[in-house]
């Protein structure tokens, strides 16, 4: 079966907002002791993000 993919349409406001909030989740979880593949994997996904335009009505 296909994996099935997501698409997330965020402002520049949100982005920043999500980018910090990964950052101190990936702070917390080194201060614990504890992995974060997954949180790193995030971080590089959404800045390899392009940022795309589109029209809301």
């Amino acid at each position: 079966m296909k994996e099935q993919k997501f698409h997330l349409y965020l402002s520049e406001a949100e982005r920043r907002f999500l980018v910090q909030n990964l950052l101190w989740f990936q702070n917390k979880l080194r201060q614990e002791g504890r992995y974060t593949d997954a949180v790193d994997d995030l971080i590089i996904k959404l800045s390899k993000a392009k940022p795309k335009k589109i029209r809301v009505t």
